[in-house]
């Protein structure tokens, strides 16, 4: 039975406007009648979530329902049907019949009802940014996730949410806007995009409130645990909101929320008006755990507007029961890594040194990933439904991160702009008048963002960015001489001997067992043979156990050939390895100690001159 509470709600919804790809005013059809949905959750502590929708039929003989298979943000088919149960339909007192049609879709017989009401439960316990969880404690529920919507709506329908609390909760929290009229828990999507793209936590958070720009923002921390300092974090996450919105020049949305989920987890997932994390209580505890979580955070907020609003054609309108593929995902992701970074400098929550350490990890990541030869950035991108959220042991040969090269080419490609344009010019700039002329309902196209790089450049950009993301070509890293840095490595001397196995990357501790569970391409252990799952028993004639490899490893010199023994499938074999010298490392992002004043002067104002201590 629906239970609105609110009379005239369809006399309001004609009222109710959305925001568009580019945050602009849709009115929403007074025809669309909204589908009303009641959430309740009788014994959290067993991760069920019940589901009663009130949908409307206009009278056919039959409706279909769906669910998403995907959600935005994270781009892999995770069919979320499969954690539905016990879908069923009445219309008044009469059972109605419900078929189930596809994997995610059920068939509801009408009977010429003009509305029919769908009971069903939800199973969430997925620790995860992108699926509900569900216990005693707190419930954090995703759209695409949750509910089932009607197939076949051309216009935007209204989505009615009303959340039951358990006794031991306060409260409900979501970016979705309130019901007209509603009282407390009870909120009006005005369509199903919004719908899918506002997370809801229900519990008893801390909540801290802030306002930039006269619009409202939440920090929502479930777990704080007498660990977590709420001031201190909220204190930080405004400085980040207040230097991302300056960069931007303008607030998109009427109210964003930060949930901060401290379940000793992780993860993280941007919305239009909010963005979901996971952390441990002790990431605050350590400052290399709290860089990480405020540059996370950063990066999810900087989507706010690169890709929830400027964004590929293809990511949206979004087909939620397909894949929805884009060669842009370097922007998209990548560009918002690189901001992540640069951003937490300029608002001085982590300092110059952080700033460059981060990036430092990433060209060091690209640099020793031997898929950058094997598979250029926009394809990873295009990949990502099949490789990136499906790693396997040979993920690192055939493939790249495109956060991790994108963030690489931002700052590569910042750099060059500044040096053609002797600083009058920025990707800061490119992202301001991509947002301009993109930011609308289509969104834009591989070729139109590049042509927008080129304008901003004033020079034709297309060989050098055809260089980085078409092709497999090392990146060159001179441009960044413009902000007085270099990247140094280091070749260790005396040369060492080297296999391309490591403990802790390559190699195991399996109980005892020496396993090996990588192997990189072009190593001297993948041309000797060596296998993934393959067990090491004994080197150069000795037995060797997993705290000896290491140290065991400086008995011979690049050039020597030595007996492996290793079990392969429970088989014992004798593999030749020849040793060679160890690549160099290091690929320390750094300041060049010979820049000159000029560039020393153009560092400090990339980094907004960041803190050179840590912040207090």
């Amino acid at each position: 039975m629906r239970r609105t509470g609110l009379p005239s709600l369809l006399s309001l919804l004609i009222m109710v406007t959305s925001s568009s790809a580019a945050g602009q005013a849709r009115p929403v059809p007074a025809a669309a009648e909204p589908i009303a949905y009641t959430l309740r959750f009788p014994d959290p502590s067993t991760h069920y979530v019940e589901v009663e929708a009130e949908v409307p039929t206009g009278r056919r003989v039959s409706v279909d329902l769906f669910m998403p298979v995907w959600t935005p943000g994270s781009y892999l088919v995770r069919e979320y049907s499969r954690n539905v149960e016990a879908v069923e339909a009445h219309a008044g007192a009469a059972r109605l019949t419900v078929t189930k049609t596809a994997k995610n879709r059920w068939r509801v017989q009408t009977n010429g009802a003009s509305s029919v009401t769908v009971r069903y439960r939800v199973y969430g316990r997925e620790m995860s940014v992108r699926n509900d969880f569900i216990d005693a404690d707190f419930a954090l529920l995703n759209g695409a996730a949750t509910f089932l919507s009607l197939v076949g709506d051309t216009a935007p329908r209204p989505h009615e949410v009303i959340v039951e609390l358990p006794a031991a909760w306060k409260t409900s929290i979501t970016p979705m806007p309130s019901a007209p009229g509603g009282g407390a828990n009870h909120f009006l999507a005005p369509d199903f995009d919004t719908l899918v793209d506002s997370p809801i936590v229900a519990g008893n958070p801390a909540v801290y409130e802030f306002t930039v720009q006269g619009k409202p923002h939440l920090l929502v921390n479930v777990g704080e645990g007498g660990v977590w300092d709420g001031r201190k974090s909220v204190a930080d996450v405004q400085k980040v909101v207040e230097t991302v919105a300056a960069f931007w020049g303008t607030i998109p949305y009427d109210r964003y929320v930060f949930f901060n989920l401290i379940t000793q987890a992780s993860g993280a997932v941007e919305h239009k008006a909010a963005c979901t994390m996971m952390t441990s209580r002790w990431a605050i505890t350590s400052r290399r755990g709290y860089v990480d979580w405020i540059t996370t955070l950063t990066h999810e907020f900087f989507h706010a507007w690169n890709v929830k609003r400027l964004r590929p054609v293809e990511l949206g309108p979004f087909d939620y029961e397909r894949e929805n593929v884009t060669r842009m995902l370097w922007a998209a992701e990548g560009l918002t890594e690189y901001y992540g970074t640069l951003l937490s400098a300029r608002a001085g929550v982590i300092t110059r040194e952080e700033c460059l350490g981060d990036f430092t990890t990433a060209i060091a990541e690209l640099q020793s990933t031997p898929g950058r030869l094997v598979a250029p950035v926009e394809q990873a991108s295009a990949d990502a439904w099949i490789r990136y959220y499906r790693p396997d042991e040979n993920s690192p040969n055939v493939s790249i991160s495109y956060y991790t090269k994108g963030a690489v080419i931002g700052m590569l490609l910042d750099a060059e702009i500044r040096r053609l344009t002797n600083d009058s010019r920025s990707l800061d700039d490119v992202m301001r008048l991509a947002w301009q002329r993109y930011s609308g309902a289509r969104g834009y196209t591989p070729e139109e963002f590049r042509g927008v790089i080129s304008q901003v450049a004033g020079s034709d950009l297309s060989p050098w960015l055809s260089r980085a993301l078409d092709s497999t070509e090392e990146l060159d890293y001179s441009s960044l001489s413009w902000l007085g840095l270099r990247v140094h490595t280091e070749t260790p001397q005396p040369p060492r001997p080297w296999l391309g196995l490591a403990m802790g990357s390559t190699l195991r501790n399996d109980a005892g067992r020496l396993v090996v569970s990588q192997v990189r391409r072009g190593t001297p252990a993948e041309k000797a043979g060596v296998n993934v799952e393959d067990e090491i028993l004994a080197i150069g004639g000795y037995r060797v156990r997993p705290e000896q490899w290491d140290t065991r490893l400086a008995a011979w010199k690049p050039g020597d050939t030595v007996p492996l023994l290793v079990a392969h499938r429970e088989q014992v074999k004798t593999l030749d390895v020849t040793f060679t010298e160890e690549p160099p490392a290091g690929w320390r992002l750094e300041a060049d100690p010979g820049a000159g004043p000029a560039a020393q002067t153009r560092l400090a104002v990339w980094l907004g001159r960041a803190p050179a201590e840590t912040p207090r």
